[in-house]
C-alpha cells in the first residue's frame, strides 16, 4: 500500500479504480502570420463561439447545481468580453504578428499571475477562472474541442488540474472522488465538488498520479489522504469515517435556521465573507445572518479603468438588495500590496505591504475614494449597509474620512439623490498601532472589525508571502490575541461592536477564546457559518 497527502475540500471517502485526465492543451508557439487582421477575425470568431458554449453550460449547470454555482458561467461570458482581456489578446496579434491561440495563451498567463501572486486565498482561486475560459478559446482555435466524458465505469477521477468548466461537466454517478496535483479549497472546482458531495482532495505532493492509472485508489476528502492498493484495515476505517461525517452532516443541518446562541445563551453575529454579487447565492444558502467582509478591491482589480460611480453602486445595491435588511460591511478599496491594479498606477515598491495602500491610496487620491462613497452611500438607501475602513492607523486618518463623508453626504443631498444619512462607518484593526490605540478610536467610530491576516502579520513582522518562514506566522501568538483583547476592551467601554472578518474567526480552536473575549460578531466564509454555529452552542461566554 502506498500513501500520499493533499489538501482535503470536499468531505467523504471513496474507494475507485483510477482514471487520469490529460492536459487539454499543450504550449503553444508563437506562429508568425501574414494578416494580423485575419487573425484577430479568427479570434473573435472564437470568442463568439465560446461565449455560445458557455451559455449553455451556464443552464446545464444551473439545472444540475443550482442558481448559485451556474452564475460562474454568466461570468466566465463577461471575461471573454472584458476589455483589458481582449486589449492584451488583439495587440499581441497586431504587434508581434503572432497566431490568435498563442495571444490567448499569453495573455492567460498574465492574467493569472497576477491573481496567483495575490495573498488572498480567494483571489488566487480566481486564476483558474482566468485559464479555463482561455483553454475553451483555445481549443476552439485548435480544434481541440472543450468536451468531457470518463466513460460509463465508475472512478476515481486523477488529473494535474480540472477547470471549473471540468468539473460542472462530471457525473457524480461515475466519478466517486476527485484527486488533483493542483488546485486549491477556494477554486471552483472544490466548490462543485462539495455541491456535488463528491470527495475532493487538491494540492496532491509527491506523486505522479498517473502511474497509478488503473490501480484501487481509496479517497479521504477530510483529511487529505489518498491510498493506493489499500489494505483491509484502512478501508474498515474509511467505512466508519464515512458514517461520522454523514452524522455530522446531519446534525449541522439542525443549525439551519437558528440563531447564533452560546451554551449560556449570549448571541453572536455569524456573518459571511463575500469577494462580489456572484457569491450571494452560497451566502444565502450558508443561512448567515449578514454579511461581514464586502472586499469592494475585487471591483477594481483586472481592468486598466476605474470602475465607474453607477458600476459600483450596481454591485453594492445588487449585494445590500438581496440581503433583505441584514446588515452588509462593505471594505472601502484595498488596492496594494499584494492587490495591485493597473488602473492605479501604483509605483513599485520594496515592501509594499508596508507601503502606499488601502486608506492611504485613498487619502492621496480623494477623488477616488469620493465615487466610492457616493455608490456606498446611494446604495444604503436599498438595506442595512456599513462601512469599514482599511489600515487605520491613526484618529486623524478617521477624522480626514469623515470629513470627506460629509462632503458626499451633501453633494448627494443638493442632488436629491436618495441614500440613509445614518450608515455605520468602522475601521480595520490590522495594525498593532491600531489596536494599542484602539481607546482612542472607538469613540470616533461605530464598529471595530479584525484583521488577522495582517495583525498577525505586522505584530511577529513575518511577511505571509514569505514561504520560507511560514512557520514563524504564528496566529495564535499570545501577543495577537492580547491585541485583540485589548481592541474588545476598548470597543465595550466606547458602547460599540466588534467582530473578526480575518481566517482566525473560522478557526473553531479559537471560538471558545474569541466568545470570552467578548467578540460580538464572527465572519467567515459561507461554507463554514453552519459548522461555527454548532460550535458556538457548546462554547459559554465566561
Amino acid at each position: 500500500m502506498t500513501t500520499t497527502k493533499g489538501i482535503g475540500v470536499s468531505r467523504g471517502v471513496a474507494v475507485g479504480e483510477l482514471w487520469f485526465r490529460a492536459a487539454k492543451i499543450t504550449a503553444i508557439d508563437p506562429r508568425a502570420v501574414a494578416d494580423p487582421e485575419a487573425e484577430v477575425k479568427r479570434f473573435q470568431d472564437a470568442k463568439a463561439k465560446a461565449i455560445a458554449q458557455l451559455a449553455i453550460l451556464y443552464t446545464q449547470t444551473e439545472e444540475k447545481l443550482g442558481k448559485e454555482n451556474s452564475i460562474l458561467f454568466q461570468i466566465h461570458q463577461m471575461m471573454l468580453e472584458d476589455l483589458d482581456y481582449n486589449d492584451s489578446i488583439v495587440g499581441i496579434i497586431r504587434e508581434d504578428r503572432v497566431c490568435a491561440e498563442y495571444a490567448v495563451q499569453e495573455t492567460a498567463k498574465k492574467f493569472a499571475d497576477l491573481f496567483e501572486t495575490m495573498d488572498d486565498e480567494y483571489m488566487r482561486g480566481r486564476a483558474a477562472d482566468v485559464k479555463d475560459v482561455s483553454e475553451r478559446v483555445v481549443g476552439i482555435l485548435t480544434g481541440n474541442g472543450s468536451g468531457f466524458n470518463t466513460g460509463e465505469k465508475p472512478c476515481v477521477l486523477a488529473s494535474d488540474d480540472l477547470t471549473p468548466s471540468e468539473t460542472a461537466q462530471i457525473d457524480p454517478k461515475t466519478v466517486l472522488a476527485i484527486v488533483t496535483s493542483g488546485g486549491s479549497p477556494t477554486s471552483h472546482t472544490a466548490i462543485f465538488a462539495r455541491t456535488m458531495g463528491i470527495p475532493a482532495v487538491v494540492a496532491v505532493d509527491g506523486v505522479s498520479l498517473q502511474e497509478y492509472v488503473g490501480k484501487t485508489v481509496a479517497v479521504d476528502g477530510s483529511t487529505g489522504e489518498i491510498f493506493i492498493e489499500p489494505d483491509a484495515a484502512v478501508t474498515k476505517e474509511l467505512a466508519r469515517k464515512e458514517r461520522e461525517q454523514r452524522e455530522l452532516a446531519e446534525r449541522l443541518e439542525r443549525f439551519r435556521g437558528k440563531k447564533t446562541v452560546t451554551a449560556d445563551g449570549r448571541a453572536v453575529d455569524l456573518y459571511a465573507n463575500i469577494g462580489g454579487p456572484q457569491d450571494m447565492e452560497a451566502v444565502l444558502k450558508s443561512d448567515a445572518e449578514g454579511i461581514g467582509l464586502f472586499r469592494s478591491e475585487f471591483l477594481f482589480l483586472k481592468r486598466s479603468t476605474l470602475p465607474t460611480e453607477e458600476e459600483q453602486f450596481q454591485a453594492y445595491s445588487s449585494v445590500v438588495s438581496k440581503m433583505n435588511g441584514k446588515r452588509v460591511v462593505i471594505r472601502t478599496l484595498d488596492i496594494g500590496a499584494d492587490k495591485q491594479a493597473e488602473s492605479f498606477n501604483l509605483p513599485k515598491e520594496e515592501n509594499p505591504a508596508m507601503g502606499m495602500r488601502a486608506i492611504r491610496i485613498c487619502l492621496t487620491r480623494p477623488e477616488i475614494f469620493k465615487t466610492q462613497l457616493r455608490a456606498l452611500y446611494r446604495a444604503s438607501s436599498f438595506g442595512n449597509v456599513a462601512i469599514l475602513l482599511p489600515m487605520i492607523t491613526s484618529a486623524e486618518e478617521i477624522v480626514q474620512v469623515k470629513k470627506i463623508c460629509a462632503e458626499v453626504k451633501e453633494e448627494l443631498k443638493r442632488q436629491e439623490i436618495s441614500f440613509h444619512p445614518d450608515v455605520e462607518i468602522g475601521i480595520m484593526i490590522e495594525t498593532p498601532a491600531a489596536a494599542v490605540i484602539s481607546d482612542d478610536l472607538a469613540p470616533l467610530v461605530d464598529f471595530f472589525s479584525v484583521g488577522t491576516n495582517d495583525l498577525t502579520q505586522y505584530t511577529l513582522a513575518v511577511d505571509r508571502q514569505n514561504k520560507t518562514i511560514a512557520r514563524f506566522n504564528n496566529t495564535h501568538h499570545k501577543a495577537v490575541l492580547r491585541l485583540l483583547q485589548t481592541a474588545a476592551d476598548n470597543a465595550h467601554r466606547a458602547g460599540i461592536w466588534i467582530g473578526i472578518c480575518g481566517e482566525l474567526a473560522a478557526d473553531e480552536s479559537l471560538t471558545e477564546t474569541f466568545v470570552k473575549m467578548g467578540i460580538d460578531e464572527l465572519s467567515v466564509a459561507p461554507s463554514s457559518v453552519l459548522s461555527l454555529r454548532a460550535k458556538i452552542s457548546e462554547v459559554c461566554s465566561v
